[in-house]
């Protein structure tokens, strides 16, 4: 068939988002975020985000269309987070996107969405080598996976065993008094620190634990080390060097990442490495990444800072990967699933 034509929804957390994507070229893509609304409790409370999805769900579908000057008839599916998630904010994308798809008697597909996170990288890069793999780094998932065929085949080469290394940076962040969400300032302050100044743990990369998890993750005896170091320095007086706090956290999980997934690479016989999540926009681990990557001979696909985090166009482009292979849409009465596990892509 002719490059079809894909509107993909977002709304698993904190941002409602809609794009229109026809083959690999990116025709609009909006997003509202309610991420203010959030910043005084320190973390995305559901009820609120929910309430905002419903809110935004009608404007940000409408001028993804408008922008891409296509209305819903042009459209020849709709794809749409189903999950991981939180379950009132996936609830509203998936009902919204059965009344659209229902009343545009369109094709729906409920994928998976962090691994369109992996997915949006084809609209920089093109389509993905035949054998592939994949890191993702977000705010709750930190996985490696292999990649056969992106509409039909991800498997689960490693994944986190307790805190995420977004989840470990937020909750640092907190510690040091940065607003939420944190990630960003760690990433400034390291950027003006000294990242040898502080011994951080590189979390399952030695031992007997490092042998039996060589592509898992482990960053809660990160988190745990730098609150007991930080709270030394507290009880004696001492200043807290926030910039070298932030350096030498970012470098030491910015180095397991990398280290571990050019492993990963080897073992798999792999030449390219595809990075997607929110937490890829980091600027150390962009950096760390690049510089292992052309040691070790891996290609490496970091998607731009704008697709980084949830968006519709990496709905979409998954989307349109489905339809190219030719897979059946989701069932109309499919349901949302919070915890969708990494290898299933499709509802």
């Amino acid at each position: 068939m002719s490059e079809p034509l894909v509107l993909g929804i977002e709304s698993t957390c904190d941002e409602t988002a809609a794009a229109l994507v026809q083959g690999n070229r990116l025709l609009s893509n909006v997003v509202a975020s309610s991420m203010n609304e959030h910043a005084r409790y320190g973390g995305v409370i559901p009820e609120i985000a929910s309430r905002a999805h419903a809110e935004s769900f009608v404007p940000v579908v409408s001028k993804a269309l408008k922008d891409a000057d296509m209305d819903l008839s042009q459209v020849d599916a709709i794809a749409v987070s189903a999950g991981p998630g939180l379950a009132g904010c996936l609830a509203v994308g998936v009902s919204g996107a059965k009344a659209l798809a229902w009343a545009a008697k369109k094709p729906l597909y409920g994928i998976n969405h962090v691994i369109g996170h992996i997915a949006v990288t084809q609209l920089q890069f093109g389509p993905f080598p035949q054998n592939a793999l994949a890191l993702i780094v977000s705010g709750g998932h930190t996985s490696l996976l292999q990649v056969d065929d992106l509409a039909r085949s991800v498997q689960v080469v490693g994944t986190t065993l307790d805190d995420a290394a977004g989840e470990c940076f937020d909750k640092i962040a907190r510690l040091l008094g940065f607003p939420y969400p944190g990630g960003p300032h760690i990433d400034r302050h390291a950027r003006l620190g000294d990242p040898h100044a502080i011994a951080v743990p590189q979390g399952l990369t030695k031992g007997r634990a490092g042998a039996e998890h060589p592509y898992d993750f482990s960053f809660s005896g990160v988190k745990t080390a730098v609150a007991r170091w930080v709270e030394r320095r507290q009880q004696a007086g001492l200043d807290i060097p926030v910039d070298d706090i932030c350096a030498s956290l970012a470098d030491s999980v910015a180095t397991v990442l990398s280290r571990k997934a050019m492993a990963a690479c080897h073992r798999f016989d792999t030449d390219t490495l595809i990075v997607g999540g929110g937490f890829s926009a980091n600027s150390q681990l962009r950096v760390k990444l690049q510089e292992f990557g052309d040691q070790e001979g891996v290609k490496v696909r970091i998607p731009k800072i704008n697709l980084c985090t949830d968006n519709g166009a990496m709905v979409a482009m998954l989307g349109v990967n489905l339809v190219q292979a030719g897979l059946s849409p989701s069932a109309p009465d499919f349901s949302i699933d919070s915890a969708m596990p990494m290898d299933r892509i499709l509802m």
